[in-house]
C-alpha cells in the first residue's frame, strides 16, 4: 500500500525539495503521496513544480497532491514534516533589533535566549493546533519537526500531546561529524559518535575513528593548526576549555553562554572574523533573511531551470520514514525529546536531543546516562530557561516569560532584572499580533 507523506510549509523551498528526493530514493516510498502544504499559494505552487521535475526526473510512481488545507494534507498520512515560519521578516527583526537596542547582541536569534523565546511564543499555538489535527486525521503519524526554536516546541507538544509520535530534527549532529572527520582527513563511514545533551548544545561524548579515541589528535590540530583554529573560534575554544565539542555552529553558540558576546572587544575577538558559514557578526541571519526576501523569487525560478538532482541526502527524515514504514530497518540518530530517564543530570522532562533507534515499532529514545559536569552545569540553566518559557507561553504567564528571560546566560552577563523587564515589555508590544498576553 502507497503511503502518504505530508509536509506541512511546503513552501520552504529548499528543505521541502531536499527531503522529498531523500524520501522517494528509498524504494518502499518511491510510489509515496506526498501532500505538499502551505498558507501562500505562490510558493506552493513553485515547489509543486519542482517536486513533479523530481518526480519525473527520478521516473517514480509517486503521486504529489498540493492544499491549503491542513486538514485535507494530514488525513490519513503515515508522516508529516513541518517547516513552517510564524511570522514575517519584520517581526523576526523585532527579535533581534529590540535586545540589540538594551546592549544584548545576537547573531541568530532563532533557538533560545530573549530571540528564540518570542519566536517560541509566536510559533508554539500553531505547533500545537497542528498536533491536534494529526490526532484527529492521522493518529499513528510519525511527525517530523524541522522548525524553530526546536527545543522548545518540542517540549510544547510532547507536554501537550503525548501520544503524539513527534521528535525534532536537526543537521548540527551529523553536519558537525563530517566537518571534524573533514578537518582531522578521516573518511566519514569509518566514525563512530555518541552525542547528546539539548539541542544545538548536544556534545560528542564519544568520537572515534576505527575505535581509537581521535580528540587527542582534534585537540593537537586546533592547537597547532591557525588555520583550522579560525574556522570555528567559538566552538574550537570551547572545546579546548571544556573537552568534548559542542553541535551547532560558532555564532549560534556565541549567544548561548556568557562567554563571547557580552563585551565589544570579546564579540571583536571571537565573533567577527571566523571562517566558517555562520560567522558570528551580530544580526547575521536577519541580513539572510531580509537579502532572501528580497530575491527568492528569482533564486526559485532559477533553480526550477536547472535539471533535477536525484542524489540521497545526509538529512534524517527519509531514514526515520524507511525504517518506520518502508523498508522496515533499523536506523539511529539524534533526535529532540523528552528527558524521561534519558540523561539524568538534566532535569527529569526538559528537552534532551539523544539517540533515538526508529524500527517499525517506532522511535524509542535511547539511554544516555550523566554527562560529564562542566556540560551538565550549561545544559542545566538553558533548559530550565527553556521549561519556564513554555510553561509561561502555555499558561499565558508573562512573568514566567520574563524569567525566562532573565536568566539566559547572555542577557543576565549584559542587563540587570529591571533593563531585562523593559526589553520583555517591548518585545511583547513587538509580537502583539501574534501573542495575546503581555507583561
Amino acid at each position: 500500500m502507497a503511503r502518504k507523506i505530508a509536509f506541512i510549509g511546503a513552501g520552504s523551498f529548499g528543505f521541502t525539495r531536499g527531503l522529498v528526493r531523500d524520501i522517494l530514493t528509498f524504494p518502499a516510498l518511491a510510489d509515496a503521496e506526498i501532500a505538499l502544504m502551505d498558507i501562500d499559494e505562490e510558493r506552493l505552487g513553485f515547489i509543486k513544480k519542482e517536486i513533479d521535475k523530481t518526480v519525473a526526473a527520478g521516473k517514480y510512481p509517486a503521486k504529489v497532491t498540493t492544499t491549503m488545507n491542513r486538514a485535507e494534507a494530514l488525513d490519513g498520512a503515515d508522516g508529516v514534516a513541518c517547516t513552517i515560519l510564524q511570522g514575517g521578516v519584520e517581526v523576526f527583526a523585532s527579535d533581534i533589533e529590540i535586545p540589540k537596542k538594551y546592549g544584548v547582541d545576537i547573531n541568530v536569534g532563532d533557538t533560545r535566549g530573549p530571540s528564540g523565546i518570542f519566536r517560541a511564543a509566536r510559533t508554539v499555538p500553531v505547533m500545537l493546533d497542528i498536533c491536534k489535527d494529526i490526532v484527529k486525521y492521522c493518529p499513528d503519524a510519525i511527525f517530523l519537526n524541522y522548525t524553530n526554536p526546536m527545543p522548545m516546541l518540542c517540549r510544547a507538544m510532547q507536554g501537550q500531546f503525548p501520544n503524539v509520535n513527534v521528535t525534532g530534527l536537526c543537521h548540527s549532529v551529523q553536519g558537525t561529524a563530517g566537518m571534524l572527520a573533514d578537518w582531522l582527513k578521516i573518511p566519514m563511514e569509518e566514525v563512530t559518535y555518541l552525542c547528546a545533551g539539548i539541542n544545538h548544545q548536544a556534545w560528542y561524548l564519544e568520537f572515534k575513528h576505527n575505535g581509537k579515541d581521535v580528540y587527542p589528535d582534534l585537540r593537537k590540530l586546533i592547537e597547532t593548526d591557525q588555520e583550522t583554529a579560525d574556522k570555528e573560534q567559538v566552538r574550537n575554544d570551547m572545546f579546548l576549555h571544556l573537552d568534548y565539542y559542542v553541535t551547532e555552529s560558532s555564532g549560534h553558540n556565541s549567544e548561548y553562554v556568557a562567554w563571547y558576546r557580552k563585551r565589544p572587544d570579546l564579540i571583536e575577538k571571537y565573533c567577527i572574523h571566523g571562517t566558517n558559514w555562520n560567522p558570528g557578526a551580530y544580526a547575521y541571519i536577519l541580513n539572510e533573511y531580509r537579502n532572501t526576501a528580497a530575491t527568492w523569487k528569482s533564486k526559485i525560478e532559477e533553480d526550477l531551470a536547472k535539471p533535477a538532482n536525484l542524489e540521497r541526502g545526509k538529512e534524517y527524515a527519509a531514514y526515520i520514514y524507511n525504517a518506520c514504514f518502508g523498508d522496515n530497518t533499523i536506523f539511529e540518530f539524534n533526535g529532540n525529546v523528552r528527558n524521561f530517564n534519558l540523561i539524568d543530570n538534566l532535569p527529569y522532562g526538559c528537552c534532551v536531543e539523544v539517540p533515538v533507534e526508529a524500527s517499525k515499532a517506532g522511535l524509542r529514545p535511547i539511554h544516555v546516562g550523566n554527562l560529564p559536569a562542566q556540560l551538565a552545569v550549561i545544559n542545566n540553566v538553558t533548559a530550565r530557561c527553556e521549561e519556564l518559557a513554555v510553561e509561561g507561553i502555555i499558561e499565558k504567564d508573562a512573568k514566567k516569560v520574563y524569567w525566562a528571560c532573565a536568566n539566559d546566560p547572555l542577557t543576565s552577563a549584559v542587563l540587570s532584572l529591571a533593563e531585562i523587564k523593559d526589553m520583555v515589555k517591548d518585545m511583547f508590544a513587538a509580537n502583539k499580533d501574534y501573542v495575546d498576553f503581555s507583561l
